[in-house]
């Protein structure tokens, strides 16, 4: 099976900062892939470089093997890949179900006429996407708050409403942002079966987190960075004995 989304060689600066320096990840359908890091390590930087914010001076970005970096974020969004942030991005004052529903808008195509003249099959579109909308909503565990305002949901709802607002719009690879970031151990638990759900729907993930048990339960595979560089990549068990991942996270020296 060929890879959803390969990133090759993926470099970024900052002035005289060197936020990334040649960093590989691929993720193929149904597999969960961790980035972790120290703090400052550039993984958001590396989401932004994915998802269209930054613009990467050197290396490519594929998606199904079309190169979509360069590309403007909606496009990337139309294209399948969807992102959640560090920071919650809801809209406070919409209620969860029109959060979900904004993001299901590139995926409507609307015709002024049909709309005007009450065409059956427009009310059709219509119902099935409200349907499709309060589906995602029960998806994600949040069957009965479809009219609460989005600012008045609890914290950890409102991490789940952001990704159901994400898989709105369809994409075929949904990068994660510290999910569990700020959960108690019971809401860690939902979204670690959201996660779980999520991969089993056959989309890619590639996550950025920093509870560390989440990360070993729920990987396939797991990239870590260091100033920006990739220091070691394997699988949970690896990387949890790899010294240069020990001396990165302990600040101790590494064995030879």
């Amino acid at each position: 099976m060929s890879s959803s989304l390969q990133c090759r060689s993926i470099s970024k600066t900052f002035g005289g900062l060197k936020a990334l320096q040649s960093v590989s990840v691929s993720v193929k359908p149904g597999q969960v892939v961790s980035i972790i890091g120290p703090n400052g390590a550039g993984k958001t930087t590396f989401f932004n470089c994915l998802s269209g914010i930054y613009k990467p001076e050197q290396g490519e970005i594929l998606l199904d093997g079309i190169r979509i970096n360069g590309l403007a974020p909606h496009l990337i969004c139309r294209r399948g890949l969807a992102r959640t942030f560090q920071n919650i991005r809801l809209f406070g004052e919409m209620s969860a179900l029109e959060n979900v529903q904004v993001a299901q808008f590139s995926h409507q195509k609307k015709n002024p006429l049909a709309i005007l003249f009450h065409n059956p099959a427009h009310h059709r579109r219509e119902e099935a996407f409200l349907d499709e909308a309060l589906g995602l909503l029960e998806f994600v565990g949040l069957p009965d708050v479809a009219n609460v305002w989005a600012r008045n949901l609890p914290y950890g709802s409102q991490r789940r409403l952001e990704i159901a607002r994400a898989l709105a719009s369809r994409p075929k690879v949904l990068l994660l942002d510290e999910p569990a970031a700020g959960m108690n151990p019971n809401e860690v638990g939902e979204m670690m079966a959201l996660i779980h759900r999520i991969r089993d729907r056959g989309l890619g993930v590639i996550l950025i987190e920093h509870h560390m048990k989440l990360v070993m339960e729920i990987s396939d595979s797991i990239h870590v960075l260091d100033h920006g560089e990739s220091i070691a990549e394997g699988t949970p068990s690896e990387v949890r004995s790899n010294p240069k991942v020990i001396s990165a996270y302990l600040g101790q020296e590494a064995p030879n």
